[in-house]
């Protein structure tokens, strides 16, 4: 899947932005947990996409199921980069903050760029309200919004007041707010409320009468815009489109993109896709879209635990499918002996982890990648298996394709290190040709013959054993988690074979690393002062600051990778030709530690782990305090 995964960032090569007010808008949706924020910034950015603008997205919500209302806890948002030049993350500073509560203006606020338009919702601003939120003083009335522009609205008594003829209770209609708020901010960007009409019809085609009330204080936000005059320094946001590949796109996250490709890639393997799982966050949305293509012939299994969850799988690829299961850190620590015996057994297995921060349950809505050790080391006894990760959430469905050509071509379990940020986070994506070397279909030839059957031999390229499905003729064998005897698959206890078959685990992962792709330089020279390394979602800022500095004439450039585990065969070479190299990644330096393990090189580390993905401008302080300013 080279071609496949070099398309995808090629697909990315839109003009650096010089012009940020001309080229991109960053607005941040925000409010209680129960106001519709996710859906609010999900249609905007549906909106945006349709245009044909270059979008970039982070969903943020708190971990708890329903926080106490009006509490900074209880804050959910929904941050949206909207441009018509590449945007690759969801931008360092917003251009213009909508909060419903109190609460949100406290927590958000800080992140609002000077000058930035604020929309409040004036309603919500009551004495009870700001004292949950621990504001002293209101602030639409102490100053404190001096240097923003401010347009404090009647969001929820407008509501109301557009919803008066329709027999909906006062609970009920206020609950359509978000939409009264969302055809204001449509209205903002220059565009019509049709989309998100058509949408809300679906959703709702069995509630006629919520569909109404939604769609009535959508045009009721957008007219009043319309309407109204607007104080002064209020203007709308004129964003082109991207000047995109030519090509049919749709929006998607990486939870999409990467159950769509995992269900390509059993196809183009000539395999059926099961998915076992047990819900968990961020992972529990791979379960909902493989569910939704069960008339494709995807079968999916929500298990009564992650254990039954990974065995169910690995079931399933000894019964001759592609076994798949996900999950997150949590529940990955309790699949993982069940791992093993996949890995004992040689059976093709893809296991997802969407990493979330922090040890035991840890923070269960916000992103990190602190799993890498995890993935690479462990589980009991020498037990390797291929890694690979992500860039960003167009990258996902060739990443799903890539894990289940190299797990079944090498029989072998593999894991997909993606995150919470990459699994949540929307992106223009390009529907794929499949008429495209890349997509060639690479059927699987399972064992028939049992002449010279050997359930343990292996093949001396691929180091691939046969794959014998129960039931075909005269090619019954032994299986199970015990050690067993090279070729012949009977329990062993010998220690010279024992040393034999742990050489052949690594001889498997030797015949992956050379099947992989070199190592490419994503933006930048092949040589030069500094390189950055990154993996997973420190894609988007590390390319954005590193094509900026480029286009300053510094000497920086950026090589991610997508294959941790093997490396890639070139990876040492390619990184000797730099002065310094340093590696910014969502943890604690694990990276950094495995390259120093393989390579004698320098690696540098510089870490994030504040649930969320780094800032641009933390990655361009690093060339600076290498380059200079």
């Amino acid at each position: 899947m080279q071609n496949g995964l070099e398309r995808g960032a090629a697909n990315r090569e839109l003009p650096v932005s010089q012009q940020p007010e001309v080229d991109y808008v960053r607005v941040r949706f925000a409010g209680d947990s129960g106001d519709g924020i996710q859906m609010t910034g999900t249609r905007l950015a549906e909106a945006a996409a349709r245009f044909g603008n270059d979008i970039a997205t982070f969903p943020d919500f708190p971990a708890d199921i329903r926080a106490p209302s009006g509490t900074i806890y209880g804050v959910s948002a929904y941050s949206l980069n909207i441009g018509h030049a590449e945007v690759d993350t969801f931008g360092d500073e917003a251009d213009a903050l909508v909060a419903l509560n109190p609460a949100a203006v406290r927590k958000y606020l800080e992140g609002v760029k000077q000058n930035g338009l604020l929309i409040l919702d004036r309603d919500a601003f009551t004495e009870r309200a700001l004292t949950k939120a621990g504001f002293i003083s209101n602030p639409l009335e102490d100053g404190s919004l001096s240097n923003f522009r401010v347009l404090p609205l009647e969001i929820t008594s407008n509501t109301e007041k557009a919803l008066r003829e329709t027999g909906l209770s006062a609970k009920d209609a206020k609950r359509c707010k978000n939409m009264w708020t969302l055809g204001l901010v449509l209205w903002l960007f220059e565009r019509s409320t049709t989309d998100v009409e058509h949408w809300v019809e679906q959703k709702f085609h069995q509630k006629p009468e919520l569909a109404k009330a939604n769609i009535l204080a959508l045009q009721a936000g957008h007219l009043y815009a319309e309407v109204n005059e607007l104080p002064s320094g209020i203007e709308r946001y004129n964003i082109q489109p991207a000047p995109l590949m030519e090509g049919e796109y749709r929006s998607i996250n990486g939870n999409e993109g990467l159950a769509y490709g995992l269900y390509a890639g059993a196809t183009l393997a000539d395999l059926e896709l099961f998915y076992g799982s047990y819900p968990i966050t961020p992972a529990s949305p791979l379960l909902h879209t493989v569910a939704k293509l069960k008339e494709l012939g995807a079968l999916s299994f929500q298990a009564e635990d992650e254990i039954a969850a990974v065995c169910a799988a690995i079931g399933a690829s000894y019964a001759g499918h592609l076994g798949v299961t996900g999950s997150s850190g949590p529940g990955i620590a309790l699949k993982t002996e069940a791992i093993g015996l996949a890995i004992m057994t040689e059976l093709p297995l893809v296991v997802v982890n969407v990493q979330r921060g922090g040890p035991s349950t840890g923070l269960p809505t916000k992103t990190e990648q602190s799993d890498l050790f995890q993935a690479i080391w462990g589980r009991n006894g020498d037990a390797p298996l291929p890694v690979i990760a992500p860039a960003h959430p167009g990258e996902c469905f060739d990443i799903g394709v890539e894990a289940a050509k190299l797990a079944t071509k090498h029989m072998t379990p593999l894991m997909v290190l993606s995150d919470g940020y990459i699994a949540n986070a929307s992106a223009p994506w390009k529907l794929p040709d499949f008429s495209d070397p890349a997509y060639q279909p690479f059927p699987v030839k399972k064992a028939s013959e049992p002449t010279g059957f050997l359930p343990f031999d292996h093949d001396p390229e691929t180091m691939a054993r046969p794959w014998a499905v129960p039931g075909t003729a005269e090619l019954m064998h032994r299986i199970g988690g015990l050690e067993k005897q090279a070729g012949s698959g009977d329990i062993s206890y010998d220690g010279e074979n024992h040393q034999l078959m742990t050489q052949i685990r690594a001889q498997k992962l030797e015949a992956i690393a050379n099947s992989i792709p070199v190592q490419h330089v994503e933006t930048g020279e092949a040589t030069g002062k500094l390189a950055l390394v990154g993996w997973g979602s420190s894609w988007g800022p590390i390319r954005v600051a590193a094509r900026r500095a480029q286009l300053e004439g510094r000497s920086v450039s950026h090589i991610h990778l997508r294959h941790l585990w093997p490396l890639p065969p070139n990876l040492e070479e390619l990184l000797s030709g730099f002065d310094r190299i340093i590696i910014p990644e969502m943890n604690n330096g694990q990276l950094a530690t495995v390259l120093r393990s393989q390579m004698p090189l320098c690696f540098e580390s510089v870490t994030c782990v504040k649930g969320r993905p780094f800032l641009v401008r933390e990655i361009a302080k690093i060339i600076d305090d290498v380059l200079g300013a």
